[in-house]
């Protein structure tokens, strides 16, 4: 396959990645001018510029509706008009709702199986309702109910006992004296009796501190606009059930695959070359390498080809994401391996992907390659010809 050049940014100095408050800083200082209504409190954005800056402006330019000098501390003008760009795909209905539910003070829940940007998702929406998205907690089988609760410095509790002084903010209390969101990234990895500890948080809106007993700071409750924003892959090993306590807390929104064959091939194409200018290359992939790696990933989650045959599915979730780091690594590869044809490159990746969860699954990758593969290579296609050619690259 021929290569596309393109121009190199240069790598980012001091961070490979910036949180989406600061990747899209200027988008929500626009959106902030650009949309006076009325916002709910602590908000930093109304819902409908959160739902615009998440979906972006369908192209249109917008405009401010009125004159903003710059003040002293800015430097310069807000531009007078701004194309506010997509950041994610999937339905606007989706994250209208989400965004009526933060509003709404009550705990969101994404789930869906793992790859399907839910968090990207929550990044967004933390980032838009409060300007920043910093606030987070990563849910783990070790993860302890200090994480939603509160710890001690222990040098200073051992010094002059329980005090502000000494007490440690989890983000869950940081997000509450502050009126933010707090994002908790898988919850359902969190042991169950871990997680219960959020139901009286959710319910009452207020954490006791029972060291701190007789003083100002026993007793915190949420300031206005804090609400809580939280992930689940409820397909991972290592799940654990949530309370039905808990459950009855939260809103659930289920964030599907992405339906649109083209849609997910140009965010497979944008993410990967993001990742390749990181590494200091320009990503040389050709278009028609990118449509055959989705189609192969579309296959495969779905049990069905683009033409209707049908598909053994792999145990492995054969999601947006894993297909985002074979491009990467396809694109890394013709970069600073150059040699040979990209395409060839690709059983191997693939493999290497469905290998991860069972090992029977490398059997229904070459009865992928024994099924649709070989039909459309017997079709006349060039490029899937070449693909059942490498078959034997999945021995």
């Amino acid at each position: 396959m021929t290569m596309t050049e393109q121009t190199v940014s240069p790598a980012p100095s001091g961070r490979q990645t910036l949180p989406a408050e600061e990747r899209h800083a200027a988008e929500l200082a626009f959106l902030a001018a650009h949309d006076d209504g009325p916002r709910p409190p602590g908000w930093s954005l109304t819902p409908r510029a959160v739902v615009t800056f998440v979906c972006g402006s369908e192209g249109q330019a917008l405009e401010p509706p009125r004159a903003r000098q710059p003040s002293k501390d800015e430097g310069s003008a807000s531009p007078a008009r701004l194309v506010i760009a997509p950041k994610f795909v999937g339905e606007r209905s989706l994250v209208e709702r989400c965004v009526v539910t933060l509003a709404g003070e009550r705990g969101l829940l994404l789930v869906g199986e793992p790859g399907t940007a839910k968090s990207m998702l929550s990044e967004l929406l933390a980032a838009a309702v409060c300007g920043t998205s910093a606030l987070t907690v990563q849910g783990t089988a070790g993860t302890s109910e200090d994480a939603f609760r509160y710890g001690w410095n222990y040098a200073l509790l051992l010094a002059q006992g329980p005090s502000r002084q000494a007490l440690v903010d989890s983000p869950v209390l940081s997000a509450m004296r502050s009126g933010r969101v707090v994002r908790i990234e898988e919850i359902t990895r969190c042991l169950p009796e871990v997680q219960d500890a959020l139901v009286s948080i959710l319910s009452d809106r207020r954490l006791s501190v029972p060291e701190l007993a007789g003083t100002p700071d026993a007793l915190t409750s949420a300031a206005p606009g804090f609400t809580v924003i939280a992930t689940a892959n409820l397909r991972d090993r290592g799940v654990s059930e949530m309370s039905a306590a808990l459950k009855r807390r939260f809103n659930f929104e289920t964030v599907a695959p992405i339906a649109d064959p083209a849609a997910e091939a140009a965010l497979v194409r944008g993410q990967a070359t993001a990742v390749v200018r990181r590494a200091g290359a320009a990503f040389g992939v050709d278009d028609a390498v990118l449509d055959a790696l989705v189609t192969v990933f579309r296959d495969l989650r779905s049990g069905r080809s683009a033409e209707g045959w049908d598909v053994e599915r792999p145990g492995t979730v054969m999601s947006t994401a894993e297909a985002v780091q074979v491009a990467a690594s396809l694109g890394v590869a013709a970069a600073y391996l150059p040699g040979g044809d990209v395409l060839d490159l690709m059983p191997g990746h693939l493999l290497g992907v469905v290998r991860k969860d069972d090992p029977a699954d490398h059997a229904r990758l070459l009865g992928y390659w024994d099924g649709p593969v070989r039909r459309r290579a017997e079709d006349g296609s060039a490029m899937w010809r070449r693909l059942w050619d490498l078959r034997e690259n999945l021995r």
